[in-house]
């Protein structure tokens, strides 16, 4: 559609239309964003399987209308439809929404942050935005920077910036990857432990991931609670919202301005003797993107070298919401560290990243738990172990840095040591977004078992048959250890399918054992100074490394699932 004549508007308009017809389209025509994005080799498999699908809203409906009473009981049949699912959801869902974003607010930007619990601020205005939309959360950053109302926040008694704004689950790694001021707490599954503090004056959820059990755990405190989205609403909360016909979406301004002052509003209310911030805390680096990584290498070709001579012995998207039938974030933690110690490189995005964030994988320190390998590779850069890129829609990210190696290397991705892992996947949209990278030729690692084993057929369909139609399978170990081992077991097999180089032998550490330093000289989210970091470094624990035994922080951080459920 590019044409030099046109103005970067006229093909933003068009580029929206494209997409909207994408995920709207009723009648069988190009899906002109899959076809025009997707690997051309996958296109091929795509379309000898004919699972091409039409548009995302009409291979949903034909689902839910082949699985209601008397209609579709070919199990084959009902697969492949689900196959058509994923690439809807794929390229629409993620891929889709993903280019909206950046168009509307740019690409991410990298910096360090400070995130867990004791980045909250007790002497300002706190609030916290919670879910997915980044319409409502741009109004409601460019709200709490207005002087106005700043000035009314410091004139009932708020301190410092006067308003801090937080984010819950994907709210937190998008706006903070956009906006830069957004202070990034927890996933979906914790909410109610940022609650628990007693600190959080307002509470904004939009359309996702927001449990009813915030409003019990609210009710305990002065914490308000609002809802934006009239497709996830929570009884006993304010509802401050687009309508249903999103006729008042120029309001947007309007709307935030109306809930930030609802946020200033609670300040005065905040109970005192409720209120608790833990002091742990920890620095992390974000906003990876394809665009900056490459120009911190120097190319695509130069991480070319790294895989091929084995420094990086592959890389894998390890991302995914949490689950309650295991240890919270347990298996994510587990399967990083060992990755990571056997020369693995993960991206990480959503509710999985926000455990790693804070247990020192997102920082350069964090490579003293890595191989020797990408102690070499990452090293030189002062790149952590872990490369955050974002919320879950940034599974988008991971695959175009897939498909840029792949393309760089001149082979279909099927045949390169990439992986997926979602460790604690739990929901719908987790099951499309393993399916996505199943779809590109990549197998997908958990460590929970899907709700298929009612069905031999089907069950055999997603461990084994799908090697031969996708070259991809779906793999399932309850033990985070022992699924990180095979994930390693099945990079090695194509690295040496691809005659590349053996990698060396892991490192005997494991990041979960080591001491991270987190560089803070002050505890609760006060400003730090960087320059005295040997002297002043603070343990997952918030404690002077210097006047401290750190002999109980291991069990205290690393074994979390135990202290959050306490």
């Amino acid at each position: 559609i590019y044409k030099p004549e046109k103005s970067v508007e006229e093909l933003a308009g068009e580029i929206a239309m494209i997409l909207l017809e994408d995920l709207c389209r009723t009648l069988p025509g190009p899906y002109k964003t899959l076809e025009s994005l997707a690997p051309p080799e996958r296109l091929g498999v795509w379309k000898d399987l004919d699972i091409m699908p039409i548009g995302a809203y009409h291979e949903v409906f034909e689902s839910l209308h082949r699985t209601s009473v008397g209609t579709d009981g070919d199990w084959e049949n009902i697969s492949k439809q689900i196959l058509r699912c994923g690439l809807a959801f794929a390229w629409s869902s993620v891929v889709g929404s993903a280019i909206a974003m950046d168009c509307l607010y740019g690409r991410p930007k990298r910096g360090r942050i400070t995130t867990n619990l004791g980045a909250i601020r007790e002497d300002t205005v706190n609030i916290a935005v919670h879910g997915h939309s980044p319409v409502l959360v741009a109004a409601i950053v460019k709200a709490a920077r207005r002087q106005d109302l700043v000035l009314e926040a410091k004139a009932v008694g708020a301190e410092s910036e006067g308003i801090r704004l937080y984010g819950i689950c994907c709210s937190g790694h998008s706006a903070l990857a956009k906006f830069g001021d957004i202070h990034p707490l927890t996933n979906a599954m914790g909410a109610e432990l940022v609650l628990a503090t007693g600190a959080l004056d307002l509470w904004v959820a939009d359309v996702q991931d927001v449990f009813p059990g915030i409003m019990d755990v609210a009710a305990c405190f002065h914490t308000r609670v609002i809802t934006t989205s009239d497709s996830a609403r929570l009884p006993g909360a304010e509802h401050i919202a687009f309508d249903h016909h999103h006729s008042n979406l120029n309001q947007a301004d309007r709307i935030a301005e109306t809930i930030v002052r609802k946020g200033i509003q609670a300040f005065g209310e905040r109970q005192k003797g409720k209120v608790f911030i833990p002091k742990a805390r920890m620095d992390a680096e974000i906003g990876f993107s394809v665009e900056n990584i490459l120009e911190t290498f120097g190319g695509a070709e130069k991480l070319l070298d790294h895989l091929r001579s084995g420094r990086i012995r592959g890389v894998i998207n390890l991302v995914g919401c949490n689950n309650p039938k295991v240890v919270y974030e347990e298996s994510i933690v587990r399967v990083a560290e060992e990755l990571i110690a056997h020369d693995v490189l993960p991206l990480t995005n959503g509710c999985a990243a926000y455990a790693l964030l804070k247990l020192g994988f997102c920082l350069p320190e964090g490579l003293a738990g890595a191989g020797t390998g990408l102690n070499e590779a990452l090293g030189q850069h002062n790149l952590p172990p872990v490369w955050h890129m974002g919320e879950c829609l940034d599974n988008a990210r991971a695959s175009g840095f897939f498909r840029t190696l792949a393309t760089a290397s001149g082979e279909p991705l099927r045949r390169l040591p990439f992986a997926f892992s979602s460790p604690e996947w739990s929901n719908e949209k987790g099951i499309g977004a393993a399916l996505s990278f199943r779809l590109l030729g990549l197998n997908s690692y958990h460590c929970i078992e899907p709700p298929i084993a009612g069905s031999d057929k089907v069950s055999k369909f997603f461990y084994e048959d799908t090697q031969k139609l996708l070259g991809s399978v779906m793999v399932i170990d309850p033990d985070p250890a022992l699924l990180a081992h095979r994930i390693i077991s099945d990079l090695d097999k194509r690295r040496a399918e691809l005659g590349w180089k053996a990698c060396n032998d892991a490192t005997k550490k494991r990041l979960s054992t080591l001491h991270v330093p987190n560089h803070h000289t002050q505890s609760n989210g006060h400003s730090h100074d960087h320059s005295n970091s040997d002297n002043h470094s603070h343990c997952h624990c918030g404690t002077d490394k210097h006047t401290h035994d750190h002999s109980h922080c291991n069990s205290h951080n690393h074994h979390h699932g135990e202290t959050h459920h306490e």
